[in-house]
């Protein structure tokens, strides 16, 4: 069975630091991942016109409403957003406001940012995780904000940039990824009786979901 990932880019110019970021995220989920993977990344810049248009009469269409489907169909999302005034895009606000809440409950999301600052790196604690548990899906503990300097290689941390690659990556393809986990005797007679096992992803995705509600909460 091919998992679905869709990476969704807000970034607004070309060439785009978001962008970058966005492909260094596929390619380290990608080079981890062990099976069968279909990976799409959405620009939003090429859907803005029917984003506004869809935010005026309450519906999506066109090319909005495709990107729509495809994000409420993934088995986990990638997403990106360049920092304006110490949040998120308004384009990226626009389109995950259109978004059927439903379709993303216990959703893997892995979330990532860029900016000209260092200082604006809070914004995936203090907009971006807010904004995707209210969605009810599962943020991952590891967040990717990448500023100016980490790309120019001045004075930026590139070495630690490269780690949170690596480490938010691990951490999506192992709730994609499904264990075995050993069944207790109990389990085992009861077993006869019916199908009763959680699966591990299962199991994954609940443990990421508590961990990030007591992050959000300060409790760890």
């Amino acid at each position: 069975m091919t998992t679905r990932i869709v990476a969704v880019n807000a970034g607004l110019s070309e060439p785009s630091s978001t962008r970058l970021l966005i492909d260094r995220m596929v390619a380290a989920v990608t080079e981890r991942f062990d099976g069968p993977i279909d990976i799409q990344v959405i620009d939003l810049r090429d859907v803005a016109a029917e984003l506004g248009q869809a935010m005026t009469v309450g519906f999506a269409t066109g090319r909005a409403r495709t990107a729509l489907d495809e994000v409420e169909g993934a088995d986990a999302l990638i997403v990106a957003t360049p920092v304006f005034n110490a949040s998120y895009s308004g384009l990226f606000k626009m389109f995950f406001d259109l978004v059927d809440i439903d379709a993303m409950t216990g959703k893997p999301v892995l979330i990532g940012a860029t900016g000209g600052s260092p200082r604006h790196s809070m914004v995936l604690d203090h907009a971006l995780r807010p904004l995707f548990a209210y969605l009810r899906a599962v943020v991952l503990p590891t967040g990717v904000y990448a500023a100016s300097a980490d790309w120019a290689g001045a004075g930026g941390d590139t070495t630690t940039l490269h780690d949170r690659f690596g480490r938010a990556a691990g951490e999506l393809v192992s709730l994609l990824t499904p264990r075995s986990a050993p069944v207790s005797a109990g389990a085992d007679r009861r077993a006869h009786d019916g199908p009763t096992a959680v699966s591990a992803r299962q199991q994954s995705v609940e443990a990421a979901g508590i961990a990030n509600f007591a992050k959000l909460l300060g409790t760890t």
